[in-house]
């Protein structure tokens, strides 16, 4: 990556429920970026693997799975939808169970170097919003722009329960909130890119915060950071 493209990256990671999705979707917009969600492509990879019948752990079976993988990102009037193998896993991808499992698959050492690698070709010329776990840490090391979002745990679960129900998803408060738990375990004691904040990255918690007031602070420490 060159160095002006490196000053043409955010990165904004952070555990699920932070808002990043909503946040960086919004700040692409107002910077006239691209909206890279890298956790999306995990999530696809797990739905993939899913349908295949391939264990989580099973490392080879997951290389195979990779070698040629075809995920696509398509805007589609406000939104984003993704698709994997010309399938649109748009909804599928954010089942509870299927983020568990994305956070498994992750930790293989075959699938971070697949996703690390088309996110890197995606960032090359510069202009984009990355969102995920290690965009900062791994992926774009050398970003000008790094935030890390938190939120505590009843707040985070209390949004993605309200974002679950209204796609008219069955689930219950506790039972997203322990799976959102364990998910934090999963990402945050994994020996490959745990989750952290990146060095320098600016932390901002967004528990009572709207999205637009964290759109506001992020916009306020690249105006400072900017020549």
């Amino acid at each position: 990556m060159g160095l002006n493209s490196a000053d043409e990256i955010v990165t904004i990671d952070g555990p699920a429920g932070a808002g990043k999705s909503t946040i960086s979707r919004k700040l692409a917009k107002r910077l006239g970026y691209v909206y890279l969600d890298t956790g999306a492509m995990y999530r696809a990879v797990a739905v993939l693997a899913q349908k295949e019948g391939v264990h989580p752990e099973d490392e080879e079976a997951l290389e195979r799975l990779c070698r040629h993988l075809d995920i696509d990102f398509q805007e589609s009037g406000t939104n984003q939808r993704i698709f994997c193998q010309g399938d649109d896993v748009t909804e599928e991808i954010r089942a509870p169970q299927i983020g568990s499992l994305a956070s498994k698959v992750s930790m293989r050492r075959s699938v971070r170097r697949a996703m690390v690698n088309l996110q890197r070709k995606i960032g090359e010329k510069g202009k984009v919003v990355a969102e995920g776990r290690d965009t900062g840490t791994v992926v774009f090391p050398r970003a000008k722009y790094k935030f890390f979002l938190s939120a505590n745990l009843h707040e985070r679960g209390r949004r993605r329960y309200a974002e679950l129900k209204a796609k008219g998803v069955d689930v219950v408060l506790d039972e997203v909130k322990e799976e959102m738990e364990k998910r934090d375990v999963q990402d945050s004691t994994r020996e490959l890119a745990p989750l952290r904040p990146a060095e320098g990255a600016r932390i901002i918690d967004s528990t009572t915060l709207t999205p637009d007031e964290v759109i506001e602070e992020i916009m306020k420490f690249i105006k400072l950071k900017r020549p």
